[in-house]
């Protein structure tokens, strides 16, 4: 299926779950107030993310992006620090600066010193996820985690639904069971679940700790695109993943 297809319809299956969950549990509508925040977790994990790294992999390698995607962690931080006013220590953000600088180095010797299209849409997706993550993790200090995600995909739905259509009847569309399982997964697993301990976590540690936790993603996506891609990973791609993991301890332990 086509990268247009496979967000609308990841993002009408998580709507459709997250509002059953909303009305059965008779969830009131969030105040006024938190609609603006909503806005933003909505156009930067439930619309923007999904569709720009499904756009960069059309043409990158997972294991070129699941690296690239590793510079996450510094802009999620550093767009908590603008907009919560969290100042993490110094210790914490040279261990933070350290892990982007191996990413961006990875970046550089993949791409012969030009940037490809490919990282143009995953450095775009960077920018949209981190302002996600931010006021999504803002948001889980008054509404529980799960409500957060919910919401946003709510809010989305009837533009998903129209985007869903317009795309399938533009776009190839088989489904597999391959297919079938991937899209499952990534619309009840990564969209909403994911998602949901995600924004808790970072309501309970903070934003910009709980934001380097995920320089582990690059690692455990590698490892996953061999498994299940049977993906070849040049030298440099576990030794960048390897020096991030490194830098992720050091912001865990890095005092506030």
């Amino acid at each position: 299926m086509g990268p247009w297809s496979l967000v609308g319809l990841r993002c009408v299956l998580s709507a459709l779950i997250a509002g059953g969950c909303l009305l059965a549990l008779r969830v009131p509508v969030p105040p006024r107030a938190h609609w603006g925040g909503l806005a933003v977790v909505a156009c930067g994990v439930v619309l923007g993310f999904p569709l720009l790294t499904s756009l960069a992999l059309q043409t990158s390698s997972t294991a070129h992006a699941a690296v690239v995607v590793g510079l996450l962690p510094l802009t999620t931080a550093a767009f908590s620090a603008l907009r919560t006013g969290a100042r993490p220590s110094r210790t914490f953000w040279t261990a933070a600066v350290t892990g982007a600088v191996a990413v961006l180095g990875f970046t550089v010797q993949q791409s012969g010193g030009a940037l490809s299209t490919a990282d143009v849409y995953l450095f775009g997706a960077l920018l949209v996820c981190a302002a996600g993550y931010t006021e999504g993790g803002r948001l889980a200090r008054v509404l529980p985690g799960w409500q957060v995600i919910g919401w946003a995909l709510v809010f989305c739905l009837p533009l998903t639904v129209a985007w869903t259509a317009v795309a399938l009847a533009h776009e190839s569309f088989e489904l597999t069971p391959h297919s079938t399982a991937g899209l499952l997964y990534s619309a009840i697993g990564s969209q909403f679940l994911g998602l949901l301990v995600w924004y808790r976590g970072m309501a309970a540690i903070g934003i910009p700790k709980a934001s380097q936790l995920q320089l582990a993603q690059p690692l455990l996506t590698l490892v996953w695109s061999v498994f299940l891609l049977g993906e070849d990973l040049t030298a440099a791609a576990p030794l960048t993943a390897v020096a991030v993991l490194v830098c992720i301890a050091v912001t865990q332990r890095a005092r506030g």
